[in-house]
C-alpha cells in the first residue's frame, strides 16, 4: 500500500436498495423500479473512499458469521483495504441497511447494526499500535461509542490526526469535541450538536463558530446542493460552492466527502484544497445509485475535475 496511512474504525453494512418512484406514505404499499444488494456502512464507505482515492487504509470492524459478512470483507480487500482487523462475530448477524431511493435521488434509511455493536474497548486497544503508525484516524457512529472515543483517545495521544464525522448522531461530551481535529457533520447533525438550526450560510456559521468554541479544530459542514462551509480557528472560514451535476443517489456522498478530504488531508493539501476535491468526488457519487458502487477512483475524479473549466469556487462566507 502507498499514500497517507489511514485507520477507520467503523460499521460494515450490507444495503438493500429499493428503487421507488417516491417515499411512501405510512401503511402505503407502492411498487419500487429495482432492487440491488450492495455493500455498504458508514465506516466501510469511507475506507473504500479513501482506498480509491490512493490512502492506504487500514480497517477495524466486526461482521456477521453469515454470507453478508464474507461478502462485505471481500469487497474491502478487492479495494486493497487491509481487513485483517475486521474479524466475523460468531452467532451475530451482519449489519443491514433498507434504503429507499426516489426518484429525486433522496434517500431514506433504516439501520440495523448486528454485528457492528460487538467491536469493543479491547478490539481498539489492540489496534492501537496500527492507529499510532497513522497519519489519520476516521470514525463515525455506527458502532459503539465507548470504542469509538477510545480510538480516539488513543490517536490523539499519540499526535495523530482525527477526523470525526458524528453520525448517526447521538449525545456527546462537550469535551470530546477538543479531541477532534476534523469535525466533518450535515446540517442536521450540526444543529444536534451546537443547538443552533442551520438551515442557511449564516446560520452555518453560526453553529460552526459554536463548534469551533466547543474545542473542534477545524469544522466542515456539508450542506448537499448549498455546498460545504469550511470554518478554521481565527475566523478562518470559507463557503465552498456545490459542484452541479444530475443526482440519481446522494447515499454515500458524505461519506465519500470524508474519505476524500482525509487523503487529501494526509497528503499535506489545506483544508480548503482538500475539502474541494472532496466536493468533486462526492459530486460524482451521487451520479450513481448505491452506496461502494458509486464511490469513484482517483483517475475518475480527476478525470472530472479536468472536464470542468475550472475548480469549483470558493465564496466568501
Amino acid at each position: 500500500m502507498s499514500g497517507p496511512r489511514i485507520t477507520v474504525v467503523g460499521s460494515l453494512n450490507m444495503d438493500l436498495v429499493f428503487r421507488t418512484p417516491r417515499m411512501p406514505l405510512a401503511g402505503e404499499t407502492i411498487s419500487g423500479h429495482a432492487f440491488r444488494q450492495i455493500p455498504g456502512g458508514k465506516g466501510a464507505n469511507q475506507a473504500v473512499a479513501a482506498a480509491r482515492l490512493g490512502g492506504a487504509v487500514t480497517m477495524l470492524g466486526r461482521v456477521g458469521d453469515d454470507a453478508f459478512g464474507r461478502q462485505l470483507r471481500d469487497c474491502l480487500l478487492a479495494d486493497g483495504i487491509d481487513a485483517s482487523q475486521v474479524l466475523a462475530q460468531a452467532g451475530m448477524a451482519s449489519g443491514v441497511a433498507g434504503i429507499l431511493v426516489d426518484d429525486a435521488g433522496s434517500n431514506s434509511i433504516v439501520v440495523t447494526p448486528g454485528a457492528n455493536m460487538a467491536l469493543t474497548l479491547e478490539d481498539v486497544e489492540a489496534l492501537a499500535p496500527t492507529i499510532l503508525a497513522s497519519d489519520l484516524l476516521v470514525c463515525q457512529l455506527e458502532t459503539r461509542l465507548c470504542a469509538v472515543m477510545r480510538a480516539i483517545e488513543i490517536a490523539k495521544r499519540g499526535g495523530v490526526k482525527v477526523v470525526f464525522n458524528p453520525a448517526p448522531m447521538q449525545p456527546l461530551r462537550a469535551d470530546w469535541l477538543a479531541l477532534v481535529d476534523y469535525l466533518i457533520v450535515n446540517e442536521t447533525e450540526a444543529s444536534q450538536l451546537s443547538e443552533i438550526a442551520v438551515v442557511d450560510r449564516a446560520t452555518a456559521r453560526q453553529a460552526a463558530t459554536k463548534l469551533l468554541a466547543m474545542g473542534a479544530g477545524s469544522v466542515l459542514l456539508t450542506m448537499g446542493g448549498q455546498g460545504v462551509f469550511v470554518a478554521g480557528q481565527g475566523d478562518n472560514s470559507r463557503m465552498l460552492a456545490a459542484v452541479p451535476v444530475e443526482v440519481v443517489d446522494t447515499t454515500a456522498a458524505g461519506d465519500t466527502f470524508v474519505g476524500a478530504f482525509s487523503v487529501g488531508i494526509g497528503q499535506g493539501l489545506g483544508i480548503v484544497e482538500a475539502a474541494t476535491a472532496a466536493q468533486y468526488a462526492a459530486a460524482l457519487t451521487v451520479t450513481k445509485l448505491g452506496a461502494q458502487t458509486s464511490i469513484p477512483t482517483r483517475a475518475e475524479v480527476e478525470q472530472f475535475i479536468a472536464s470542468r473549466a475550472a475548480r469549483a469556487p470558493v465564496e466568501a462566507a
